[in-house]
């Protein structure tokens, strides 16, 4: 029977395999887009607080007497490279991948939050506090990119339309 403690761990490892494929995600995006400057200026700095992210995680794992997945991290930064490299295929690849972006944010703001609950009811508070920066930083991204998503558009918009 796996334990609370055990569950904690694996979803842990998930969400470090998480923050594997973000970074690889955003990285690639990032170097992509040079035409909108603001929105690569983001993008560099969340990769590296996703980097910040993945380390901090994995220190709550090292904490629980656990590592990281190097399968499940493998399998995070593969998908992160399909996903980015699936833009380069697509015109509207800054469009795309603003909205994935956003997508992807919320998606690690509600692991967080259980992950967050887990180390609480684990006993584990000093690994929730770990886990609410990471929150933090998710959530501010995600309002970046609702806030920006407009802009964004609008401008693709303007400049696909005079070429």
């Amino acid at each position: 029977m796996t334990t609370p403690r055990e569950h904690l761990i694996d979803w842990l490892r998930d969400a470090h395999a998480m923050e594997v494929q973000a970074e690889r995600m955003l990285d690639n995006l990032a170097g992509r887009i040079e035409d909108y400057p603001a929105l690569k200026a983001r993008l560099v700095l969340h990769v590296e607080e996703t980097r910040g992210q993945a380390a901090r995680v994995e220190e709550c794992l090292h904490q629980l007497g656990a590592n990281t997945s190097m399968l499940k991290a493998g399998i995070g930064a593969v998908t992160g490279m399909v996903q980015a490299m699936s833009g380069i295929f697509a015109s509207d690849e800054v469009v795309k991948g603003a909205v994935f972006g956003a997508a992807f944010e919320y998606f690690e703001i509600i692991n967080y939050r259980a992950l967050i609950l887990a180390a609480e009811q684990v006993g584990e508070p000093g690994i929730a506090a770990a886990l609410d920066q990471n929150l933090q930083q998710e959530q501010a991204m995600a309002a970046w990119m609702e806030a920006n998503l407009p802009a964004i558009i609008s401008q693709y918009l303007m400049t696909d339309n005079k070429r």
